[in-house]
């Protein structure tokens, strides 16, 4: 009797954890927030764009505030030159926009206009070592992922500070959110504070328990 007791304790504890692991499966998912949407694009290149109001969104600590005023993006390892740049000189660099569809692991997704500064334009005022093959994203919330330098480079990645003609908003990812292009929504890093430039392979905080370090959205979200 003991026996079966403990054991019915210890199978709604694994159903437990498997209901938790559910609903952190590529992070938690936020609320709803109200926006300033007027003016927001509805249609971009052809291409019919999703609503900022339809569109979700996961963190893993929820929504980040940051002051624009205050706010400083670090750039620093395998560089010739670390900086610091400030939201008002990322809006100075040269601007790129794309139609870009974000693909999350859960099965969802939507369709942005995405408008911001590409990595190539700051890696062309730090400089990068030519030792250099990897760059980690540090969010404000603690999240982390990386991805291969090459990767960023011949696809002219973007970090975004508006979608749909709009400022991105507080759980959008304001001020930046990297717009990897193919990759899983997990490689999307959103209240970007901080970027290394690496030599060293490195695994974020959903790549560290299992999920793709490739992310790529034709292949497998985990690890075989």
């Amino acid at each position: 009797m003991l026996y079966r007791k403990q054991g019915r304790i210890a199978f709604i504890a694994v159903i437990s954890i498997l209901f938790l692991l559910m609903l952190t499966s590529g992070c938690v998912e936020d609320s709803p927030e109200e926006t300033n949407t007027s003016g927001e694009a509805t249609v971009f290149e052809g291409n019919k764009l999703t609503p900022i109001s339809e569109q979700r969104n996961n963190a893993i600590q929820g929504t980040q505030y940051i002051d624009q005023d205050t706010y400083e993006l670090h750039v620093y390892g395998l560089v010739d030159n670390p900086v610091n740049l400030s939201y008002e000189e990322i809006l100075a660099f040269p601007s790129v926009t794309r139609f870009v569809r974000l693909d999350c692991v859960e099965g969802w997704g939507f369709d942005g206009k995405w408008t911001g500064v590409t990595l190539n334009t700051i890696f062309n005022e730090t400089g990068i070592k030519s030792n250099a093959t990897t760059v980690i994203f540090y969010s404000a919330d603690g999240y982390s992922t990386a991805l291969e330098l090459d990767y960023l480079v011949e696809n002219d990645i973007m970090l975004a500070y508006e979608i749909n003609d709009i400022t991105l908003p507080a759980d959008r990812g304001f001020p930046l959110q990297l717009v990897a292009e193919v990759k899983y929504g997990y490689k999307w890093a959103k209240w970007i504070t901080s970027i290394e430039v690496t030599d060293e392979p490195y695994k974020g905080y959903w790549e560290s328990v299992g999920y793709s370090n490739n992310a790529d959205v034709s292949g497998p979200a985990f690890e075989r």
